[in-house]
């Protein structure tokens, strides 16, 4: 009986969502506004704004059948999206803490042109 319940999607550390990230396990889709994206982000995400995927976009096509780790500023979005992507039959995940978190562990923060990011 059990099994008819949805599990909700998991949660991964900062560390554990860049390792997957980089080494192809998962692919890292930032949900946050153009803006946010714009002042700094993993090197490796994609990006997708969550407005856009309660609209109803897909994922961006190197996404598409493969799992995906969703990450926010904080951590509420991303939550919100992998239950919206799990809930569409994607394998997701969300990053604790967000990218506060990412780049509170000292993990790589992009910006305009490569040049080091900031969390806007």
């Amino acid at each position: 009986m059990l099994s008819l319940f949805r599990r909700r999607p998991g949660r991964l550390t900062p560390r554990l969502a860049h390792q997957q990230a980089g080494d192809g396990t998962a692919v890292l889709l930032d949900v946050r506004e153009t803006p946010e994206w714009n002042a700094g982000h993993a090197p490796d995400a994609l990006h997708l704004p969550l407005s856009r995927l309660v609209a109803g976009a897909s994922l961006p096509a190197a996404a598409q059948g493969r799992p995906v780790v969703t990450i926010c500023r904080s951590g509420h979005r991303s939550q919100q999206a992998a239950k919206l992507l799990a809930g569409r039959g994607v394998q997701a995940t969300d990053v604790t803490g967000g990218m506060t978190a990412w780049a509170g562990a000292g993990l790589p923060v992009i910006g305009p042109g490569g040049s080091n990011g900031v969390i806007a």
